[in-house]
């Protein structure tokens, strides 16, 4: 057991038996010295941030290379320091296997703290009554819980979902991370394109652990149970009215338990007033989007 988890171990026992620490620790067999120690080790607020800078400009380099750089700015500290650190901050590099695919980011997805701040969105298939099928693609807020948009259609391919990302971006801002699973629309070159012209972050989810993009997974379930199985679609712009139609009722009128119970609408208004003085969301959902990107040109950069 680490010096950590003993120290665990033995708050644990005091807190659960309500005995006195001495006791704990001779019941574990644990020095009271291991427990009874208080770090002196300086502050790596610094050293920690530019570590991460740069394991995001050089993906591919390991602990060592990036030691080489911090000691080029400066850093005095030796590799043993810099490996604790790249391991804490889970920056160890995966290693490729088979054809070249898109990299998102790669330290791990904060929660966010604020709206605007991520985006996460996933596919979801139903049918017609002819027996045709059509895909759903829904995009939410993970701080709101808000459903930015829900665009259907029977083909939803790479370059699609780029315009409909475009569209959402002129209308609410750009955010600072998308975060999906590893799907080939999403993986594909006019997403990547996409999100480099916009100075966006790509964060994709490990393979087979949905669990990681667990927002986009409930509201998957929302709209399976709560929309696709209650209606009949005979028509694509049927589909599309009614869907509208539920992405406008969850957003104003549902009342989400995780949100207390309040409307993402409503949460987003009370979050948005409480940060910025009383301002309205609209004017603080999302960072400024640059200028329109035109979609034609990602066909003529794919040729």
């Amino acid at each position: 057991m680490t010096p950590q988890g003993q120290r665990e171990a033995v708050a644990y026992v005091q807190g659960t038996h309500d005995v006195s620490q001495r006791r704990a620790c001779r019941i574990l067999s644990v020095e009271r010295a291991l427990v009874r120690y208080r770090f002196t080790r300086p502050p790596d607020a610094k050293l920690r941030e530019r570590l991460k800078a740069l394991a995001a400009e050089r993906r591919r380099f390991g602990y060592r290379r990036l030691a080489v750089f911090l000691r080029r700015e400066g850093f005095a500290c030796n590799i043993k320091k810099i490996h604790r650190i790249y391991k804490e901050e889970g920056l160890m590099v995966k290693r490729r296997k088979g054809r070249k695919k898109a990299t998102g980011t790669r330290a791990p997805l904060p929660r966010p703290d604020g709206l605007g701040q991520v985006w996460s969105l996933d596919f979801i298939s139903d049918a017609f009554t002819d027996g045709r099928r059509f895909r759903v693609l829904a995009i939410m807020d993970q701080c709101s819980r808000e459903v930015l948009s829900i665009a259907a259609d029977t083909s939803m391919p790479g370059l699609r979902v780029a315009r409909e990302l475009e569209h959402l971006v002129q209308r609410r801002g750009r955010p600072k991370v998308i975060v999906s699973d590893n799907g080939p629309e999403l993986t594909s070159q006019a997403v990547s394109i996409w999100a480099m012209q916009h100075r966006i972050d790509w964060h994709y989810i490990q393979p087979g652990k949905p669990q990681q993009n667990g927002f986009t997974e409930s509201l998957n379930d929302k709209i399976r149970n709560e929309c696709l199985n209650e209606h009949w679609f005979s028509s694509l712009a049927e589909a599309r009215t009614i869907i509208e139609s539920w992405r406008q009722d969850y957003n104003t009128v549902r009342p989400h338990s995780a949100l207390g119970y309040l409307t993402p609408e409503e949460f987003a208004t009370k979050l948005a007033a409480k940060n910025s003085g009383g301002m309205p969301p609209e004017h603080k959902l999302t960072v400024p989007a640059p200028p329109s990107i035109n979609l034609i040109g990602l066909y003529q950069q794919m040729a």
